[in-house]
């Protein structure tokens, strides 16, 4: 549904509710209430750890809050969708990780998030000086948007008297120094070093093979984009090795996902010299995926593998959910699996769905991934078809060992190839590492105790960790150890109840002041509705671009997920050349069937 951009943005005037949590972090140890907010305005952002879109905002957030820094607070609502992430020393670290320099407040109970209506991570919140709320926006990419309601609030309420300026709640927290800093993933080199991705450094660490040597560094440590022999990266993570003869044509030996920078990084290991590969350092919004690597914009690459059958890097796409395919002798780029929707899917590569891919390991013609949103391990075999060996869907998890359908992972980032064929897991929000036999189907746990393992690496009859939270590096047993049954979970997100049968379904979406949509070259929006299990949704399902639907759920399906993505394009009004923009939001909405409930669902894009 567009809402008429003519119309009142103020219409509605609903107060915002008081925020509910168990811990405020960056306010030295002070409770936030909104009431003493009073004259400024207030940004919320509702967000959880694990979740990339939500780090995506983070980073859009800061020159917002550069800009706006004496009548702007913004306070991260961390709203989990895991059990781990609601600890209070993982919300901790989180900030940490990061570096979110405004309060946050831990709502491990979701109580704030329900008061508030949301649905999705991330959702932006904007409460005006009265305390009320004025405008709502799900997803990324919203920061102009942000930036042109804000600036008219300010001029609204300094005309009224009603703004003030000056003074922040936020407290900086302890920063940790040392060696290592929130590392993520490591591999060895044929010299017999580990080059670390040393992720909260903004660097890379090649360490001795002891594992806790720094013998050089590759980055300044400062988070940025520069090449030469003094580079600067974003939070990188992955990191693949190039086979000798890929290098030599290549020019560098091994290949980084600069996760935070949207850029892969060539490292020349003889010189010390670090290139940019691919990326054009803009993140993926829409638009080409194949072409040459480097103007081609890419989302979040979160870990690399070169595999023989693909015949160049397969690259994590975390923040779109799908693999890219990186050739570094062509230096051209393709889509290599996923449609940009979120979700566990198998079958052709192309029509697969992942969620938030963050780990590789190959194994010949197979090549492992790990899918921590929905806690899935899975693979693709040389014919480009995807398989899942453990998970389910976006809302199960749990630390559960045994027969591997009835088995249950929590977010894992990492995957290993043990030398038994048997595949080893970073189970990182269970703190564990676990093995799936692949013959057997079964699932059984390593090791326990750990601090969001991230990243493995095969060391003879030892696997080393990347111990994530601990800012070291680990070795352990790769033999079997312990069986497991720490029982089932399900997000705790509140399904949308509605009821059987026909339904209004609509998408809100207003353009920011200034803006309009632009209908001259074909439709400004899009609407694409499927649903898991897709027996749930007897119509309505499919591709349409008007942003209301008649949809009917079926009668006798009692859970399940919608799997929405509206996207809404819109333009300067006015302007001789107009900049235009497009939104875009995913959401899997679990949905709950029940007689007597809902006839009317209703999601906001963005709008008042």
């Amino acid at each position: 549904m567009t809402r008429d951009v003519t119309a009142p943005r103020n219409r509605a005037r609903v107060r915002a509710p008081e925020l509910t949590g168990d811990h405020w972090f960056n306010t030295g140890g002070e409770r936030i209430r909104l009431a003493g907010l009073r004259g400024r305005i207030t940004l919320l952002d509702f967000w959880t750890s694990g979740c990339v879109n939500c780090l995506h905002v983070l980073s859009e957030l800061r020159p917002l809050e550069a800009e706006f820094a004496d009548v702007l607070v913004t306070i991260g609502v961390h709203s989990p969708k895991f059990l781990h992430e609601g600890e209070r020393a993982a919300v901790e670290a989180a900030v940490s990780r990061y570096g979110v320099h405004h309060p946050v407040l831990n709502d491990p109970d979701l109580t704030t998030w329900s008061q508030y209506a949301v649905r999705a991570w991330p959702t932006l919140v904007i409460v005006d000086p009265e305390g009320y709320v004025v405008h709502t926006a799900a997803g990324e990419g919203h920061a102009e948007a942000l930036r042109r309601v804000i600036t008219e609030l300010v001029a609204e309420h300094e005309a009224k008297g009603t703004l003030r300026r000056g003074g922040s709640p936020y407290v900086p927290g302890d920063e940790r120094d040392g060696d290592l800093k929130f590392p993520s993933k490591a591999v060895r080199t044929d010299r017999g070093t580990l080059l670390v991705a040393d992720t909260a450094h903004h660097s890379i660490a090649e360490l001795a093979a002891d594992g806790e040597t720094v013998l050089r560094r590759f980055g300044t440590g400062e988070p940025g984009h520069a090449d030469g022999k003094q580079p600067r990266f974003t939070e990188p993570s992955g990191i693949a090795l190039l086979p000798s003869e890929v290098a030599a044509k290549a020019g560098y030996h091994a290949v980084v996902a600069d996760t935070a920078g949207h850029l892969l990084r060539g490292l020349d290991l003889d010189t010390g010299e670090v290139t940019t590969v691919a990326g054009t350092g803009a993140q993926w919004m829409n638009g080409e995926t194949d072409g040459k690597a480097l103007g081609i914009a890419l989302s979040s690459p979160w870990d690399v593998a070169w595999w023989e059958p693909a015949g160049g890097i397969v690259v994590a796409m975390a923040g779109n959910h799908t693999l890219g395919l990186f050739d570094p002798v062509t230096g051209e780029v393709s889509r290599f699996a996923g449609t940009t929707v979120e979700g566990l899917r198998d079958g052709p590569a192309q029509e697969a769905f992942f969620a938030q891919t963050s780990g590789f390991a190959v194994d010949g013609d197979r090549l492992w991934l790990a899918d921590p949103e929905t806690s899935a391990l899975r693979w693709v075999d040389a014919g480009r078809t995807v398989h899942t060996a453990v998970g389910t869907d976006l809302f199960s998890f749990g630390h559960r060992d045994g027969a591997a359908g009835d088995a249950l992972l929590q977010h894992p980032l990492g995957v290993a190839v043990l030398p038994d064929a048997s595949i080893a897991i970073a189970d990182t929000y269970n703190g564990a590492i676990r093995r799936y036999d692949p013959e057997a189907k079964t699932v059984s746990t390593l090791a326990s105790g750990l601090a969001e393992p991230s990243g493995l690496l095969v060391d003879g009859d030892e696997l080393i960790v990347v111990e994530s939270a601990a800012h070291r590096l680990v070795r352990i047993p790769a033999a079997a150890g312990e069986h497991v049954d720490g029982g089932a979970h399900e997000v705790r997100r509140p399904p949308a109840v509605l009821a059987p049968g026909d339904l209004d379904f609509s998408v809100v979406f207003s353009p920011p002041p200034g803006e309009k949509l632009d209908d001259r070259y074909g439709p400004s929006t899009r609407l694409e509705i499927s649903a898991s299990p897709p027996e749930l949704l007897l119509s309505g399902a499919g591709v349409g671009t008007e942003l209301t639907r008649r949809i009917r759920l079926a009668d006798g399906i009692t859970d399940g997920v919608l799997q929405v993505v509206a996207q809404a394009a819109s333009c300067d009004d006015g302007a001789e050349h107009p900049v235009c923009r497009v939104t875009r939001q995913d959401w899997g909405l679990p949905v709950r069937v029940a007689a007597g409930a809902e006839r009317t669902l209703e999601l906001i894009l963005a709008g008042a």
